[in-house]
């Protein structure tokens, strides 16, 4: 039996990932451009004289801490002078973080994607101005960036970065404000993409005997791991198959539980195709606890890892009936539960 909020209406839309991801990116920016251009033009007055720096922090430090409140599911809010480094606390809902200040942001990756457009608006400002997203009214979301989606430094979680530029009195750039949010606490979607019945192709170049090949899914696997455990705790995928020789994911989800869905690995490196499927509670009914969910896809990459001559060709994780299934090189093949997984001696 589904949750009551699995149970609730889901359109299921025919089209690719991306058109679903993009329909998202555009429904966020609708709600967050207004409250954040409010507080980007509040932090922008201190910047009418000069550039925003280091002598700014105590009324930046009031502004984002009166701030947070006033923008929809932000985790954090804080503001960045123009070369990437944070000028300001860190304002979260548990309070100001005074230890972030100073750090430098520039190298994070919805950073480089802002300082990249700050750059290229420097030099042709005009011609750059049609870069902005348009609003359902047909007005300009004009000095918003809603990055892509990330894996988090810290949480290991996706999640994702608008910045709104902040500007002098001759408006030039002269800093950033940045609000941050988890996927999983962003507003619920409804609806959700059918995969489009197209042929996946994959190498069929026979492999020596016993010997693997690092696929790109291997090299790729903690990104990986992170949208996997999003989308199994917060998204409603309840079943997942890795192919590491094709670097080819199946996955079962719960508004649309007949048909599996496959994700290259491309998929899974761009933690935006979170957005292509509803926030969903993590069901009950699960056997799997969902604290266990990245233990588990941890074990299960040290295991394709392992220096054994049998190695780990295929796998899957079912929450509902708890099972993890596993298929190696000797043609072997074995389900066991979680537990007993989690149980076995740690491969070398």
């Amino acid at each position: 039996m589904l949750t009551p909020e699995s149970e609730r209406a889901t359109s299921i839309v025919n089209e690719p990932v991306s058109s679903v991801v993009n329909r998202q990116r555009a429904r966020l920016t609708q709600l967050l451009y207004a409250p954040m251009q409010r507080i980007g033009i509040l932090a922008s007055q201190l910047a009418r004289d000069g550039s925003l720096d280091r002598s700014f922090r105590s009324d930046l430090d009031i502004l984002v801490g009166e701030s947070l409140a006033t923008l929809p599911f932000a985790k954090y809010l804080y503001v960045l002078n123009r070369n990437g480094i944070q000028i300001s606390s860190s304002m979260s809902r548990e309070g100001l973080i005074t230890g972030h200040y100073g750090r430098d942001r520039s190298e994070r990756p919805y950073m480089k994607e802002a300082l990249s457009i700050a750059s290229a608006l420097d030099l042709h400002r005009e011609t750059c101005y049609q870069q902005w997203p348009y609003l359902d009214d047909g007005t300009q979301a004009v000095d918003f960036l809603l990055c892509d989606a990330y894996i988090s430094a810290n949480a290991l979680r996706p999640s994702m970065t608008a910045t709104y530029f902040l500007r002098d009195r001759q408006g030039s750039i002269a800093g950033f404000l940045g609000a941050d949010f988890a996927l999983r606490e962003l507003p619920p979607i409804e609806s959700i993409y059918r995969d489009t019945r197209r042929t996946r192709t994959f190498s069929l170049d026979p492999l020596p005997d016993q010997i693997r090949s690092a696929s790109r899914l291997d090299r790729e696997m903690d990104t990986v791991i992170s949208v996997l455990e999003e989308l199994m705790m917060c998204r409603g995928v309840y079943h997942v198959k890795l192919h590491f020789s094709s670097s080819q994911t199946v996955v079962w989800q719960l508004d649309d539980p007949y048909r599996y869905h496959i994700f290259s690995v491309s998929d899974l490196l761009d933690a935006d195709s979170c957005l292509a499927y509803p926030n969903r509670s993590y069901p009950e009914e699960a056997i799997i606890p969902e604290d266990q969910i990245r233990t588990i896809l941890d074990r299960l990459k040290a295991l394709r890892n392992s220096k054994s001559p049998v190695y780990l060709r295929s796998c899957s994780i079912n929450i509902f009936n708890g099972m993890v299934g596993l298929s190696f090189s000797s043609e072997g093949s074995s389900y066991m539960p979680y537990e007993n997984f989690l149980k076995t001696d740690p491969p070398m």
